[in-house]
């Protein structure tokens, strides 16, 4: 199965490096700029995992993260914080809205591949958890 990744950072280096990066790993990627764009990308493309930065115009990440989980609750869709605010009270933060990962930018590669590989082998036990 193609595995469908949303990337959502508004900076266009950092959104077309992961796009290259994750399309050569075999994944569909589509990106958006802001957490607006996010959210209407998450009801036309149905992307299995997100990433997610927090420090975005218009709607943040936080706002986007809980728009997510209040407005998608159909299926799992993990979402992966990645992002430069480092501090304890983000990450604990995220994780109390429900984000299923959190790295902090600059992060290796293979950091973030294997949070992907992580959230992807989870898929299929959320799948008959939910049903």
């Amino acid at each position: 199965m193609d595995y469908k990744i949303l990337v959502v950072d508004d900076d266009k280096e950092i959104v077309n490096m992961l796009k290259e990066k994750l399309t050569k790993e075999g994944y569909i990627v589509s990106t958006a700029c802001d957490g607006e764009d996010a959210l209407a990308k998450v009801k036309t493309d149905k992307p299995d995992i997100i990433l997610l930065d927090l420090m975005m115009p218009k709607l943040n990440g936080f706002e986007t993260l809980k728009q997510i989980r209040d407005n998608f609750q159909d299926r799992w869709m993990p979402i992966i914080i990645l992002s430069a605010k480092a501090e304890l009270e983000s990450v604990k933060q995220c994780y109390s809205m429900e984000a299923d990962h959190y790295l902090t930018k600059p992060c290796e590669m293979e950091k973030l591949l294997r949070g992907i590989e992580t959230m992807i082998s989870l898929i299929p036990l959320r799948k008959t958890k939910d049903q």
